[in-house]
């Protein structure tokens, strides 16, 4: 009935799970809201200025070793829409660590 726990690599980690009960008795069960944290709370690895064909998961990959991790990259950038982070050749962004991971 429950969620599996997300694994430490998920976005939704530390994501409050919660139920439900509906009128006719169905539990439903539920992440809470998830709150992205300022990006000026992870500690910065380094930058990497977008170039011509760059794309996300390829950045991941090269400097997280996961592109299923692109999402990191887009709270660190502060991204609703992280196709945007690449579609401007300069841009900078930010690689940085986990919140509450220094170093």
């Amino acid at each position: 009935m429950f969620f599996e726990q997300f694994p430490i690599t998920s976005r939704y980690h530390n994501v409050e799970k919660a139920t439900i009960e509906m009128p006719d008795g169905t539990t439903i069960a539920y992440l809470r809201r998830r709150f992205v944290p300022s990006p000026d709370r992870f500690s910065l690895i380094q930058e990497h200025i977008v170039g011509s064909g760059d794309r996300l998961d390829n950045i991941t990959a090269h400097y997280l070793g996961d592109p299923e991790q692109f999402w990191r990259i887009a709270d660190a950038n502060n991204a609703i829409k992280p196709e945007e982070l690449t579609a401007e050749i300069g841009r900078k962004l930010r690689i940085t660590q986990p919140e509450g991971l220094t170093g």
